[in-house]
């Protein structure tokens, strides 16, 4: 049995369907990722199965228990770090998880101890007693993710966890996700595909409000289709290209940016074809001198592009928390 499923789950807003019969489970231990375009319903879903928004249709289910007949005890085994931190920026980064512990209803010895893992965990020990508005984003996305785990949850959502940190920082905070993650299961969202593959086991697709992908990583993108060749030829660009066109195994040639008198061209083969051969003939027989034919490795972002283009329109999202947006911005910061 899958730990958490959704099956034909349908939100709407008024006129606007945000999430559209999204069906798809998460088994115990997965790292998934959960990717979509903006608008597409991604933290709509996550509001979903953290019981923020209640569903229009379908089922929610943690454990084989529906989160309508059992809604309490299903909160307590999430864990959830919402795009928008919800931090308390006047306390102190310490008074803040130990806040969070009591509203979820730990006692004080449970508090203490568990602050003490999820601190260490975090890599906080040296801002604990920093005010909230005093740290960094990466400060306060590691104080996020704390709360998000000190009651040791079984799930773990995260929404966009390294959305406005710099690189270094988002190398720190996937290499935390990837270690509060080994004995959890996770469903994380971001636009950062580096971040699924370095982290990721998984990855569900959503676009309007439909699931349109499912699977692992590896065998999503080894189905796109046919190969998808880098040419470059000394050839007039148009007549290269007609000529690249007409060919039986090529489903579509893309001109690219030239080099000097040699033109460049992105090829994408016929489903289960390779198109070198063909190209490399049509060069020799048109007497056009071939300076590259290589193979381009299939990529999760040409997955992306091409599941999330199809469609015209997008889901809305529902509209972001924001109560930092009224804050001023600290004017000391710790690095993180």
């Amino acid at each position: 049995m899958s730990l958490v499923s959704l099956t034909d789950v349908v939100k709407t807003f008024g006129e606007t369907v945000a999430v559209d019969s999204a069906s798809f489970s998460i088994d115990r231990g997965e790292v998934v990722g959960f990717l979509g375009p903006n608008g597409a319903g991604k933290t709509t879903t996550m509001r979903l199965l953290t019981q923020y928004l209640e569903p229009d249709g379908g089922t929610i289910s943690i454990d084989g228990l529906s989160i309508d007949n059992h809604p309490v005890e299903l909160r307590r085994r999430i864990g959830y770090l919402p795009e928008t931190n919800p931090l308390y920026r006047d306390m102190l980064a310490g008074e803040y998880i130990t806040f969070m512990g009591r509203l979820r209803g730990m006692g004080s010895d449970e508090i203490r101890v568990r602050t003490d893992d999820v601190v260490a965990q975090t890599g906080i020990e040296e801002v604990y007693y920093r005010p909230i508005n005093q740290l960094s984003k990466g400060y306060r996305q590691r104080v996020g993710l704390a709360q998000a785990i000190l009651s040791h949850p079984e799930i773990l959502i995260l929404d966009e966890p390294t959305e406005g940190l710099d690189p270094n920082q988002r190398v720190e905070i996937r290499s935390l996700i990837r270690d509060v993650g080994s004995d959890r299961t996770v469903l994380l969202s971001t636009h950062v595909m580096q971040e699924v593959r370095k982290t990721c086991s998984r990855v569900v697709i959503i676009n309007d409000g439909r699931i349109v992908a499912d699977g692992s990583v590896d065998a999503l993108v080894a189905g796109q289709g046919g190969a998808r060749v880098m040419v470059e030829l000394e050839a007039p660009p148009e007549a290269a290209l007609d000529a690249l066109g007409d060919l039986p195994s090529v489903t579509r040639a893309d001109a690219l940016k030239p080099e000097g008198d040699r033109s460049r061209f992105s090829v994408e083969g016929a489903s289960g074809e390779d198109p070198r051969p063909d190209i490399s003939s049509l060069a020799a027989a048109r007497g056009w001198p071939l300076w590259e034919l290589h193979l381009a490795q299939a990529s999760l972002e040409d997955l992306f592009h091409k599941l999330t283009t199809e469609g015209t329109g997008a889901a809305a999202e529902t509209p972001a928390e924001t109560p930092e947006a009224t804050e001023s911005e600290p004017r000391e910061e710790v690095e993180g």
